[in-house]
C-alpha cells in the first residue's frame, strides 16, 4: 500500500477507528516478507476463537484467497482481490448476498482484511498494455500478512491449550474410574471405613464437573480427585501392610509356642503402661529401657482404624505426606493474615504463622514440639492453620492438636479429609451462602 494513504468505504458504510488501524498495520509489512496463503489460513482457523471470528466468516476468507493469483501472499505480486459478488459467492458455496455482505464486514472487523473501494464502489482492475495489474479495487489482504506473526503465536497457543485440556480431561477420566474401582475394592474386601462419606465426597467432586470447561476450570478438579484418590490407595495399601504384619507375626508367636511350650512368658500377663502414666513409667528407675517396655506391649486385636477407615500397624509410625501449599492456603486462607508481611509464598513463611497462631491460640510449646517430632513440621504448620479455620468449633486446641498427634504416632489419622472438607467449606457455593 502507499505511505500514509487512507481510504474509506463507499456509500453508507461509515468509517472507524478500527478500519484506520487495520490500514496503517498493513503499512508495517517488512519487505521481502511472503507466506503460503493456505498454510496461513489453516493457522487462521486454529486461532479462530482469539481472532473473534465465525466459522461462515472464514468460509467467506477461503472463497476470497481462491481469487488471489499465486500460492505465496506478498507486496511483489499484489494484496488486493476484486471478485463481483455473485462469483464470491459461488466459492463460498452458495451463500447469499446479504450474509456475505455480513461476513464480510465481520473479516473487516477482526482487522483480516480491508476494503478499497472504488468511487463508484464496484471492484475491478486497471492494467496497463503489458497486461499488468496498475490500480485495483477490492479487498486487501495486506492485514493477513502484516499479522502473519501474531496469527501464528495465537494458532500455536490455541494448539496447546486445546492439548492441555485434552490431557486434563483424559486425566480427569482416568481418576474418576480408579475412584469409583478403588472404593468399590475396598466395600468388597470388607476393609473398614467410612465408605459412605467417601462416596458421598466423590460424587459431590463428579457433579462439580461442568459439561463444557476449560483447562483452568478442570485444574483443581483433578487436583482434587488426585487427592482422593491418593486417600484412597493409602487406606487400602495399609491394610495390605497390615495382613503382612499379622500373618509374619503369627508365624512368630507360632514357632515361639512350639520350640518352648512350657515356657511360663505366655502365661503372664504382659506390661501395658496406660495413657497417663506414659511419663512416668518412663522416669521409673527399674522400668527399663523404652525399647524392652515396648516390646512388652500388647499387640491390639484386629487392627487399628483412622480416618479414613484402613486397618494400620500401631508400630509403623507417622506416614503423614505433606500435601501443595496451594491446596493449604486454599483450604485455610485464615492463616494468611499471619504470614510475614500478610502474606504466605512459601512453607517457611507458612511455618513463622503457624508459630504466631499456635501462642494465640493457647497451644503450649511442648504440644507444638510434640506435633512437629510426630508429624514433620510441615504438617504439623498444616494442622495448626486447619484448627485456625475451624476455631469456633475446638474447644481446646491444645488437647485437639496432642490428640490429633498421639493418633499420628499409632497411624490412625490423615490430613487428606480434613483439607478436603476445608476446601468444600471455603468453596464458591460456601462464600456465596454465607
Amino acid at each position: 500500500m502507499e505511505s500514509g494513504y487512507v481510504t474509506t468505504p463507499f456509500g453508507r458504510r461509515p468509517m472507524s477507528l478500527g478500519m484506520l488501524a487495520s490500514q496503517q498495520l498493513a503499512e508495517t509489512i517488512e519487505p521481502g516478507m511472503k507466506r503460503s496463503k493456505w498454510k496461513l489460513f489453516r493457522t487462521i482457523c486454529e486461532a479462530r476463537p482469539a481472532l473473534g471470528v465465525t466459522d461462515r466468516a472464514l468460509t467467506v476468507l477461503d472463497a476470497l484467497l481462491t481469487f488471489y493469483p499465486d500460492d505465496e501472499i506478498s507486496e511483489e505480486k499484489g494484496l488486493i482481490v476484486f471478485p463481483s459478488n455473485a462469483q464470491l459467492s459461488l466459492r463460498a458455496r452458495g451463500m447469499t448476498p446479504a450474509t456475505l455482505r455480513r461476513h464480510l464486514a465481520v473479516l473487516v472487523d477482526a482487522g483480516l482484511i480491508l476494503r478499497k473501494d472504488s468511487p463508484n464502489g464496484k471492484r475491478y482492475a486497471r492494467r496497463d498494455r503489458a497486461g499488468a495489474i496498475g490500480e485495483a479495487f477490492g479487498f486487501s489482504v495486506a492485514p493477513l500478512l502484516a499479522r502473519a506473526v501474531e496469527i501464528e503465536s495465537l494458532a500455536a497457543q490455541a494448539v496447546a491449550d486445546r492439548e492441555l485440556l485434552r490431557v486434563t480431561r483424559e486425566r480427569l477420566t482416568v481418576g474418576r474410574r480408579d475412584v469409583s474401582k478403588l472404593i468399590a475394592t475396598a466395600i468388597e474386601e470388607g476393609v473398614s471405613g467410612d465408605w459412605e462419606g467417601i462416596s458421598a465426597m466423590f460424587r459431590t467432586l463428579l457433579a462439580r464437573i461442568p459439561r463444557v470447561a476449560t483447562a483452568e476450570e478442570l485444574a483443581p478438579l483433578l487436583d482434587e480427585m488426585g487427592l482422593l484418590r491418593t486417600e484412597i490407595v493409602n487406606v487400602l495399601e495399609r491394610r495390605i501392610k497390615t495382613k503382612k504384619i499379622d500373618a509374619n507375626e503369627s508365624q512368630i508367636e507360632r514357632h515361639k509356642q512350639n520350640s518352648n511350650p512350657d515356657s511360663a512368658y505366655e502365661l503372664e500377663p504382659s506390661f501395658e503402661t496406660k495413657q497417663g502414666e506414659k511419663a512416668a513409667a518412663d522416669h521409673e528407675p527399674n522400668a527399663g529401657p523404652p525399647d524392652e517396655r515396648r516390646l512388652k506391649q500388647p499387640k491390639p486385636s484386629g487392627g487399628m482404624s483412622n480416618r479414613a477407615g484402613g486397618a494400620v500397624d500401631p508400630g509403623a509410625g507417622p506416614s503423614l505426606k505433606s500435601f501443595p501449599l496451594g491446596l493449604v492456603l486454599q483450604a485455610c486462607p485464615s492463616i494468611l493474615d499471619y504470614g510475614p508481611g500478610g502474606t504466605i509464598g512459601n512453607w517457611r513463611d507458612l511455618m513463622s504463622a503457624a508459630v504466631v497462631v499456635r501462642s494465640m491460640l493457647g497451644v503450649s510449646p511442648s504440644a507444638y514440639e510434640e506435633a512437629c517430632s510426630g508429624m514433620g513440621p510441615e504438617n504439623a504448620a498444616t494442622v495448626i492453620a486447619c484448627i485456625l479455620e475451624r476455631g469456633g468449633h475446638i474447644n481446646s486446641p491444645g488437647g485437639y492438636l496432642r490428640d490429633l498427634t498421639r493418633r499420628t504416632e499409632r497411624g490412625e489419622f490423615a490430613i487428606g479429609p480434613m483439607l478436603m472438607a476445608l476446601v468444600r467449606a471455603n468453596g464458591p457455593a460456601a462464600r456465596h451462602a454465607s
